[in-house]
């Protein structure tokens, strides 16, 4: 049979390797298998487990989230509700019609308690004025989308300029003015952990509207959002995932060969870290972007276009983590949702850098008050950047002491039980990770996400598209989410189907 391409098609159908088993890669796989063109389908997955940044854990007596929380925007658009909702994995409240038609404007909600470094109290009625102007610049920047110049390069200098500008006409004494620019100060941190960067000074301004926010009020998983990607792997045959399986270098624009199979040639050729290799037509690429980076040099033979290569290197790619507190009773009042935590010397007009050994905890958002598990009671901190990334580097006494010191601190109770135990992700330490999400950097454009997600050879004939590129960072509109991810493995499985699918092949041996 002839290809599309004009080459003799295999009589036993393509075989299409999926480098990377996180949501992008389970959503290509879920597409291609069980089509009689894909007959020879394999993930090749490095760690243990399938989910990649979503990973739930049963911690507390109950489920937490060490990576993916929400569902954000879950609504009719969104479809990592859709699938949520056809296996059954949400409750009544996030399946409504009220829940689905909420516009959050993309802002995360307000504090239920916001305490002060020096203990006090902040009044929400001013954490609330501050943060209706904080969400009306971040709106605001999204207006310089299609504008040919900016005033500014980078987000955070927009709403620095902003504020500066605001600032000079608020009336009140010093402290007063100092106190809400500290609380600017942690929605510029709160804004750091939406767009997963270190600073927003590091985020494009005129790029940034192109994030595409859904309706809906953002929705947690009941039992867990690993649960979506657990379906997704039980939905594949028992052969196709393939874990503890690192991929050292894919070899592409190649002929080689295979001793089963005399006489056949593959174009692309995975080697992994063990030494095995896998030959095969076609491979779907879809590593975090921070891998990519980090093994740029060594991951593709011959290399990536320098185009290509080029992008992978300006967009940029930041660190999220978590870290969980459990108590044995909660010092927050039974009604409190968010907790945030303010600190008095902090200023987003000022650029103060104390060293990260004496301030990291400075960068944390606040606290998350999950819902109660049986004997526990439990809050989850949020981190971006480099801080982030340093808290990586302490040992869990070291975390823990500090996040007790600080809590001490702001409630103004010296005598504030230690938390009984803690749990932390560490993604950027996590080697084929390195990180969380993307973001389009100072320097990048959206057309970067583009020329990351387009296959290669880029100038051969489709049929001869040897590798295909998928996740997060490849989706233009929904960068850094897990629907962006889910999104770019059905378009690429979709990109093969729309070159094979109609040719039906007769099986044969798996791989």
């Amino acid at each position: 049979m002839e290809s599309r391409g004009g080459d003799a098609e295999p009589a036993g159908g393509r075989r299409v390797l999926v480098v990377g088993g996180g949501i992008a890669g389970l959503a290509a796989a879920q597409r291609l298998c069980g089509h009689p063109a894909f007959p020879h389908l394999r993930v090749l997955e490095a760690t243990a487990r399938a989910g990649g940044r979503i990973r739930s854990e049963r911690s507390f007596g109950g489920v937490v989230e060490v990576g993916a929380h929400w569902i954000h925007g879950p609504s009719q658009g969104n479809p990592v509700f859709q699938l949520a909702a056809k296996y059954g994995l949400l409750g009544e409240q996030e399946l409504s019609e009220e829940n689905q038609q909420v516009e959050t404007g993309g802002h995360p909600g307000l504090p239920s308690a916001c305490y002060a470094s020096s203990g006090a109290s902040v009044s929400l009625q001013l954490v609330a004025e501050m943060a209706s102007l904080f969400h009306r610049l971040i709106d605001q920047t999204r207006e310089f989308l299609h504008c040919t110049e900016t005033p500014v390069p980078s987000v955070g200098e927009y709403l620095k300029r902003e504020i500066r500008q605001h600032a000079a006409g608020w009336t009140g004494d010093e402290d007063a003015k100092k106190l809400k620019l500290a609380v600017l100060n942690t929605f510029f941190n709160v804004e750091c952990c939406v767009s997963g960067t270190h600073s927003m000074d590091l985020v494009a301004l005129a790029p940034f509207g192109e994030y595409s926010v859904l309706p809906g009020l953002d929705c947690t998983f009941p039992g867990g959002y690993q649960g979506l990607t657990n379906r997704m792997v039980a939905s594949l045959p028992e052969d196709v995932m393939v874990f503890n399986k690192p991929v050292k270098t894919i070899h592409w624009e190649g002929s080689f060969q295979e001793a089963g199979l005399p006489g056949e040639t593959f174009p692309v050729l995975v080697e992994c870290e063990d030494g095995s290799h896998f030959a095969a037509h076609h491979v779907i690429v879809t590593v975090p972007l921070g891998f990519l980076k980090e093994r740029l040099d060594t991951f593709f033979d011959p290399p990536l276009p320098t185009e290509k290569a080029e992008a992978i290197r300006k967009i940029g790619f930041g660190t999220n983590n978590k870290i969980f507190l459990e108590f044995e009773e909660p010092f927050w009042e039974p009604d409190c949702q968010i907790i945030q935590v303010v600190w008095e010397d902090s200023s987003p007009l000022e650029d103060a850098a104390p060293s990260l050994r004496d301030a990291w905890f400075k960068k944390l958002i606040g606290f998350f008050v999950l819902p109660a598990f049986e004997s526990a009671h439990v809050l989850c901190g949020f981190i971006a950047g480099l801080e982030s990334e340093f808290m990586e580097t302490l040992s869990d006494e070291e975390v823990l002491l500090s996040l007790t010191q600080v809590l001490r601190r702001v409630t103004g109770n010296p005598r504030l039980p230690a938390p009984r135990s803690m749990l932390r992700s560490c993604w950027h330490s996590a080697p084929y990770t390195r990180g969380s999400y993307s973001y389009v950097a100072v320097g990048s454009t959206g057309d970067d996400l583009d020329l990351l997600a387009q296959p290669l050879p880029a100038d051969d004939a489709h049929a001869q598209l040897q590798i295909l590129f998928a996740g997060e960072a490849t989706h233009r509109t929904f960068y850094s989410t897990t629907h962006g991810a889910l999104l770019s493995g059905w378009r690429e499985a979709d990109r093969l189907l729309g070159l094979w699918g109609p040719q039906v092949q007769q099986p044969r041996p798996r791989l």
